[in-house]
């Protein structure tokens, strides 16, 4: 969580409804990494297909995870992972190829090979997407994911990179990076979000694919392997109020473990400046020890023995991105947590706090983006630009139980915020700072971490959300 000015700004998209008609507005803000920006009034654009759309879902969320997924895709020099959890791995190298690290400054030769995802048709041509992964990417390995698309207008966007990834930051592995500057005049990458770069022009995504490649050392025997491929594609009302659900499953309580970020303010200023910024990542790891997985010592053996919870240490070492220089990169965080054994993790957006409730009585805690001003969220004691916190639960009347890590300590990270109020800041998509100026919300996005074999009612209430 930060408060202070704004680290960088996302192009989000975002479609307002005014006299039964879309009016698509200019730019939205991700609010999770403490980033906000101001926005133009947005300008009347009327789509044909616009009221249509309006009926179904703003959120499109697609994956590929299974043996039958894997083998629908384009392989050059990937082959089949067999086993509980189907992937891919490298097997004949497509060729080999040169990549000079922009954050060590070192040129390595890499042995790689490819896959590329069918063509994924949007159920909502979106505006924004953000791709998410799962995989294992032992000591000199990594994986890079890009995404190309389809505009409604038939052009086609060039191979966008969405990550360079490896769960390792030792001697012999690349740092784990978004790629900035990437644009064609009708889109850009901002971090590991895609985005229309005028909504207001009408223009969306119809379609995508996904490219995963995978590279080690020439002559290597390991390798990386990719379990889950797939992204988020969103096109999403513009709206400072969303409407009010009304509470549905309450009264239960998930036993999540309790840790503060603020202990750690000062720690290892390297990894975002320390624990004042770790919200992302102490939110994670909330919920990978929920599930029962944990580090073990010996690779928590680099963090100060004087460091309490040195699990949030590991946690904001092993989601940093070094281009963004933070902790905040969504896919990165989700990778993350899919690194623990039989852990899967998904970066999406969720449309009310019904949704929650589903996945709470489930018994699956939510990760939630929001940012609000003090005023805004009683209890809190704090505004903020971007914040991560986790619901675990609810009380009885509706109100919503959040593990904050944003406390002064470990004791106090219990919260219970008020329904409404935490249901708006969470959803909208558009907010007033504390000068006035229009700011942007993060629009529901979440993080779902869940087993790879989810008890059948969760596995139902996933596949409800469109995830599986």
């Amino acid at each position: 969580m930060t408060s202070s000015a704004p680290r960088r700004t996302v192009l989000a998209a975002a479609l307002a409804a005014a006299a039964g008609v879309a009016t698509p507005s200019a730019q939205a803000v991700d609010a999770s990494r403490g980033s906000a920006a101001g926005t133009t009034a947005p300008a009347t654009a009327t789509t044909p297909d616009a009221p249509a759309r309006r009926s179904k879902s703003l959120v499109d969320y697609h994956a590929w995870t299974t043996t039958a997924d894997w083998t629908k895709g384009r392989a050059k020099g990937t082959v089949l992972a067999p086993g509980a959890r189907p992937g891919i791995r490298l097997a004949r190298p497509a060729g080999t190829s040169d990549y000079k690290d922009p954050h060590t400054g070192k040129t390595t030769t890499w042995e790689y090979a490819t896959w590329t995802s069918p063509v994924h048709r949007l159920g909502v041509p979106a505006t924004e997407v953000v791709a998410s992964w799962n995989a294992h990417t032992p000591p000199g390995t990594w994986i890079a994911v890009e995404l190309r698309g389809t505009y409604t207008d038939g052009g086609r966007t060039p191979w966008y990179v969405m990550g360079r990834w490896t769960s390792g930051d030792g001697d012999t592995d690349i740092r784990r990076t978004s790629v900035d500057d990437q644009k064609d005049g009708k889109s850009s990458i901002s971090t590991d979000t895609f985005a229309i770069d005028t909504p207001a022009s009408g223009l969306r995504l119809a379609s995508y694919e996904l490219r995963v490649t995978l590279y080690r050392k020439p002559g290597g025997t390991l390798t990386p392997t990719v379990w889950r491929l797939g992204a988020m594609g969103s096109d999403l009302p513009d709206r400072f109020e969303v409407p009010a659900s009304a509470p549905g499953r309450t009264g239960r309580e998930l036993v999540v473990p309790r840790y503060s970020q603020e202990i750690h303010k000062g720690q290892y200023p390297e990894y975002d400046n320390g624990g004042e910024a770790w919200c992302s990542p102490t939110s994670s790891q909330m919920i990978v020890e929920y599930w029962g997985r944990k580090p073990t010592q010996q690779q928590l053996a680099w963090v100060n023995p004087d460091y309490a919870d040195p699990q949030v240490c590991h946690a904001a070492r092993y989601t940093f991105d070094y281009q963004y220089e933070g902790c905040g990169n969504w896919p990165f965080n989700a990778a993350y947590a899919a690194t623990y054994r039989d852990l899967q993790g998904v970066v999406t957006r969720l449309s009310s706090l019904t949704d929650v409730e589903h996945l709470i009585h489930a018994g699956i805690p939510v990760i939630t983006s929001q940012s609000f001003l003090k005023t805004e969220l009683d209890g809190a004691g704090y505004g903020t630009a971007g914040h991560l916190m986790t619901v675990v639960g609810f009380t009885k009347n509706g109100d919503i139980i959040a593990n904050d890590p944003a406390s002064p300590d470990n004791a106090a990270v219990r919260r219970v915020y008020r329904r409404r109020q935490f249901e708006n800041i969470w959803l909208r998509t558009k907010r007033y700072d504390e000068k006035g100026q229009v700011k942007s919300g993060s629009g529901g996005v979440c993080y779902l971490y869940f087993p790879v074999k989810p008890a059948p009612t969760q596995h139902r209430v996933l596949r409800e959300l469109g995830i599986r």
